[in-house]
């Protein structure tokens, strides 16, 4: 059964290992038959939320802001997987990914995206011991706010990053999605 999954990778590095998982993930995916839309946020214009609650007031839903969130938006109406990546600094998420999902108020309101259901995350990092921010707002913001169902977290860090071991345990990941 088709899938949609919206990838969000949130690393500047377009030949990174942030990427290099994502590009395993959505060959593996694509394999199954789903189809993976990537969003590399670092290269879209995409603003901080203004906190003006003009999406929960007179926007009914919609951002004032018009940047390059709308097309993330239109993808996320459409996506029934979500998956979070990105590199891992000061204990957390990119700054350009923590934006986009900050922006995500607006598209909750008043009612979360009717086909998104699930939810996995994709961190590389230096160090193994990195992750609990991002973990902490993956817990926080997709699984008790949002309500989505929990796919798995998926980390590397130092010698795994780029590692064959990891590309192949992404790919059979997105080939098992059902």
């Amino acid at each position: 059964m088709e899938m949609k999954i919206l990838v969000l990778n949130g690393s500047p590095h377009p030949q990174g290992s942030t990427k290099d998982m994502v590009n395993a993930f959505k060959k593996g995916a694509e394999s199954a038959g789903h189809i993976v839309d990537v969003v590399d946020v670092c290269k879209k214009k995409i603003g901080g939320c203004l906190a003006c609650e003009y999406c929960h007031s007179k926007g009914h839903g919609e951002c004032i802001q018009k940047d390059d969130m709308q097309e993330v938006y239109n993808l996320l109406k459409e996506a029934e997987m979500l998956v979070i990546a990105s590199p891992i600094y000061y204990h957390g998420i990119s700054g350009q990914l923590k934006c986009v999902i900050d922006r995500f108020y607006s598209a909750a309101y008043p009612r979360e995206p009717k086909n998104l259901k699930k939810v996995a995350m994709i961190l590389s990092s230096g160090d193994a011991n990195m992750y609990e921010g991002a973990l902490f707002s993956f817990k926080g913001d997709f699984l008790d706010y949002l309500g989505l169902e929990n796919m798995g977290v998926f980390t590397a860090h130092g010698s795994e990053n780029k590692s064959e071991k990891k590309r192949e345990e992404l790919r059979a990941f997105g080939a098992s999605l059902r």
